[in-house]
């Protein structure tokens, strides 16, 4: 295996066992080789994550290996984020994410998070109980092609609409996908508040949001 091929798997590795200090070691390892950090993201951590989310998927692991995992993700991501050309940098997607006002549960939110970073998004993260004018304001700071936002609770659904119609009040709007998610949302749910994208777990939301900005 050549020394490239090694640095990568080696990355994919620590994020599929959750070693945050062995992604840090190859994530160094691949900047003093000269692997692209491009090559690096894509070929070892963004692979590590699909891995994981197949995994958790499929019910074969749980949500403390999930966090584990990112978590060795985001530390390497630290290291080689800075060192992108700037023409990679710039060409990433910016994607909003938050849990609606009224709604304190963020782990559901946390893992879609690492799954966006890890397909290439660059996310802004709100977290968790935020008001309508945040994910407006921040939708115009980050010049955020996407919002995303969740709930855990039927209660504060309500949330979702009053951010959507703030949004489209601002005029913002026209320029965003919609991304909605959470155990009390639905396709129909999704379509009734003006939302234009529904999904059910973390691995959908990346599908979905790569195909939805690949028609546009």
């Amino acid at each position: 295996m050549a020394r490239k091929e090694r640095i990568l798997a080696g990355l994919e590795h620590a994020v599929v066992s959750g070693n945050k200090e062995e992604s840090v070691r190859y994530a160094n390892t691949a900047i003093k080789e000269q692997v692209p950090p491009l090559d690096a993201i894509d070929g070892g951590l963004i692979k590590g994550m699909a891995i994981i989310g197949d995994r958790y998927s499929a019910h074969k692991i749980f949500l403390p290996q999930v966090l584990l995992a990112a978590d060795a993700m985001y530390a390497a991501l630290g290291i080689l984020l800075p060192r992108l050309p700037k023409e990679a940098a710039s060409g990433r997607v910016t994607l909003v994410i938050g849990v609606v006002e009224g709604d304190v549960h963020d782990i559901g939110k946390n893992i879609v998070k690492a799954m966006l970073t890890a397909a290439g998004f660059n996310v802004r993260d709100l977290g968790k109980d935020q008001p309508e004018d945040a994910f407006v304001r921040e939708a115009h700071i980050s010049e955020a092609s996407v919002v995303a936002m969740s709930t855990l609770m039927t209660p504060t659904m309500d949330s979702m609409k009053t951010t959507v119609d703030a949004l489209i009040e601002d005029g913002v709007r026209k320029n965003l996908l919609i991304v909605i998610g959470g155990p009390p949302t639905s396709k129909e749910f999704a379509d009734e508040i003006g939302a234009d994208v529904h999904a059910t777990n973390a691995q959908e939301a990346v599908a979905k949001i790569r195909a939805a900005l690949g028609t546009r």
